[in-house]
């Protein structure tokens, strides 16, 4: 049999349950995936007077080819999303800034700098998210920021955050799609602090400045992100979970939440039904710890699944913002991309298989018994046969066959490279 065959035997298997397949590859061709530019060139940037990565951040291998300049990278990300079925958003950092050789400070950078940017997404229909960088720079290098005790480190990192939220409008207005513009800071101790509190009100004062000027939610929605630790700050994040979604309730403005930023032990699918009942969006960068924040490519495990789950079942497609956060530098960038986002959007297709309702009702009824077994027999289900036709669908490689165009691209561009 050929895709549209195994499809037609596939949707008849789903069909049992009441499950629509038709709607389903509807719903998913309106999912856009938010695809991080800083997996393409090891979370470098383009800035002229580079820095050495800090704050944590840590992109690990020397596979060749990396992008070293804003073609380059907007090429292979060119590339990866031709690749990637669906329409989607790309998620860049203020260090991709591109101001023609001059060397500009973060708390100067205006939207024109990122005008090249904004002219490829418009050609492309794609839209495009932000984030401050704050972390990477002499005035961070002590592992404090929006927390500094000295007013002008402070005020620097203000004067960059409230730069970076007018040049999300700025994407917003130019686009016509939503611009999510995320702010996350590195701060902590490396040590049991003697202080928790101090560094938490200056924490709460920078932010209050920040977010003072009100900007249209149509064009930018600002979003904060907590980390539990971090490499330098083990004993002590400023920015905690607790601290974050207090702000951001109080606020109005959207808490992140990153699937490596917790305890081990702890799994933000759990979270997203809490985070959905007390506000109205919730954001997520979507990453794979190692047994910490190690920032994996994302692959279709349990936890990916479940945080897929939790979205389709919460009825909440429309209001989880997705974004992916990872960066291997040991494999192929573009492979990582592809494979990272396809299966994001595998983990969306499958839970949107999945009879919700049925399952909720054995729930209810107290049928452990039958909720267990159906679960287990619908693992195995022909998920990959739906999957085929959608790419299909969207004129994208089926299967592995784009490891081979990904192949021909490092063979002939990326291996140019020096």
């Amino acid at each position: 049999m050929n895709i549209k065959e195994k499809y037609e035997v596939a949707k008849q298997e789903y069909a049992k349950f009441g499950i629509d397949v038709e709607k389903v590859l509807q719903d998913l061709q309106k999912v856009k995936v938010s695809v991080h530019c800083w997996q393409g060139d090891d979370v470098t940037g383009f800035e002229v007077s580079q820095n050495a990565l800090s704050g944590g951040i840590q992109a690990t291998g020397n596979y060749p080819g990396r992008a070293t300049n804003p073609e380059e990278l907007r090429a292979d990300l060119d590339k990866a999303l031709s690749l990637i079925p669906g329409k989607h958003k790309v998620n860049l950092h203020a260090i991709y800034a591109e101001t023609n050789g001059e060397a500009i400070e973060r708390d100067e950078l205006k939207p024109e700098h990122f005008e090249n940017w904004v002219n490829w997404a418009k050609e492309r229909g794609l839209g495009l998210d932000f984030n401050p960088t704050i972390f990477s720079h002499p005035k961070a290098s002590d592992g404090l920021t929006l927390s500094h005790p000295n007013k002008e480190v402070r005020d620097f990192w203000i004067r960059h955050a409230i730069g970076s939220r007018k040049i999300g409008e700025y994407f917003g207005k130019e686009l016509g799609q939503t611009c999510l513009t995320n702010l996350w800071i590195p701060d902590g101790y490396k040590d049991i602090p003697s202080d928790r509190l101090g560094p938490r009100k200056r924490l709460k004062d920078s932010l209050d400045q920040i977010f003072a000027e009100k900007i249209d939610t149509k064009y930018n929605l600002d979003a904060v992100e907590s980390k539990v630790f971090g490499i330098g700050a083990e004993s002590y994040t400023v920015g905690s979970s607790e601290f974050y979604i207090n702000y951001a309730a109080k606020n109005g403005l959207l808490s992140l939440l990153d699937t490596g930023h917790y305890h081990p032990t702890e799994v933000v699918s759990d979270k997203i039904s809490s985070m959905l009942l007390f506000s109205e969006k919730v954001a997520l960068h979507v990453s794979r710890p190692v047994r910490w924040d190690s920032d994996h490519v994302v692959i279709l495990d349990d936890e990916l699944k479940e945080i897929a789950k939790e979205i389709v079942r919460n009825d909440a497609l429309d209001r989880v913002i997705i974004g992916l956060d990872f960066f291997d530098a040991s494999i192929n960038r573009i492979a990582a991309w592809v494979i990272g986002t396809r299966n994001m959007l595998k983990a969306l297709l499958s839970a949107m298989l999945i009879p919700h309702e049925e399952l909720i009702r054995l729930q209810e009824e107290g049928n452990f018994t039958e909720r267990l077994a159906l679960m287990e027999e619908l693992k195995t289900y022909p998920l990959g046969d739906i999957w085929n036709y959608y790419c299909e669908l969207n004129n994208v490689p089926v299967k592995e066959e784009w490891i081979n165009e990904v192949k021909e691209y490092e063979k002939t561009i990326l291996a140019e490279r020096k």
